[in-house]
């Protein structure tokens, strides 16, 4: 049997650049220059004897080989990490990083106090965020990305635990000079032809709200798409159009209304995180503290 010389290394540039289809990008997740995962990727192709990348198009796509390759290293890559962290957690019991996926809605409100009460008593640990919708955040649980998510627990797919946190309601902020803000609450025809500012591609909310728009045939007019809830509230205040957003992020100001739906869309917000996948002490100690926390 032909043995390949390769490198733990070499395997995750590839995948990193296979996630992002971007040298330039990947090279900055990964916090290295471009030029080393030029040549990492170059030999790795190299050991295996086949193009992992098509490079005659635009993005950097995986040719068909690279394809198997990919989906093949993944699983191992996961048990290697997994196992390199559980053995690591034997020397070292008081540090550790902490991998967490949170929306920017619940990024605005809930992770704050959660993560400052954590680190009053476990100031040896890190937390690393990544700040992204629910959607892509439950995309990136299931890849082995992260270690939690504290996202809307809606729609759960199969291979992830989940551990209720807090209930909260999506409501709609209107500006005050809009016919809209007389009423008592809104119907989903309410937002026929009305400007609409939205959060970016990959958050609950915006995926849910456009399936139920498209099911009743309403077209709001989509002035802006952002992540930066401030942002929103703001362009709000200055008529700028309607916003969909938690409850928990719209009781900070009285320059707007907040109006519920007719009928009313509650939804469960908590942690997330893969089934079967080795919890670290560190990962394993923020989940105690917020099966313990008391949030309102």
């Amino acid at each position: 049997m032909k043995k390949i010389p390769m490198e733990l290394r070499q395997l995750e540039y590839f995948r990193m650049a296979a996630k992002l289809k971007n040298l330039t990008r990947a090279a900055g997740e990964l916090k290295v220059s471009q030029p080393n995962i030029t040549v990492a990727i170059q030999k790795l192709e190299t050991s295996l004897g086949v193009r992992l990348f098509d490079r005659s198009q635009k993005q950097f796509l995986l040719t068909p080989e690279g394809e198997i390759f990919l989906h093949r290293i993944e699983p191992a890559l996961e048990i290697l990490h997994d196992s390199i962290r559980e053995v690591d957690d034997c020397k070292n019991l008081d540090r550790g990083n902490i991998r967490i996926g949170i929306p920017p809605m619940i990024g605005a409100y809930l992770f704050p106090r959660i993560c400052s009460d954590f680190q009053k008593i476990y100031h040896r640990l890190t937390i690393s965020l990544n700040e992204e919708g629910s959607m892509a955040i439950r995309e990136n649980l299931e890849a082995g990305e992260l270690d939690f998510g504290i996202i809307i627990l809606s729609e759960i797919p199969a291979a992830l635990n989940t551990f209720p946190m807090c209930t909260s309601e999506l409501v709609t902020c209107v500006p005050l000079d809009s016919p809209l803000a007389a009423r008592g609450a809104l119907r989903l025809t309410d937002f026929d032809g009305q400007n609409l500012l939205v959060m970016k591609h990959g958050s609950f909310i915006r995926r849910m709200l456009s399936d139920q728009f498209a099911a009743e045939n309403i077209e709001p007019n989509i002035v802006l798409e952002s992540n930066q809830i401030d942002l929103i509230k703001h362009l709000v205040e200055s008529g700028s159009g309607l916003a969909c957003l938690l409850d928990c992020v719209t009781k900070d100001t009285r320059k707007y209304r907040v109006l519920s739906f007719e009928k009313p869309k509650r939804f469960d917000v908590g942690l997330a995180w893969k089934k079967g996948r080795y919890i670290s002490k560190a990962a394993a100690a923020f989940m105690d503290f917020c099966k313990d926390a008391l949030i309102e």
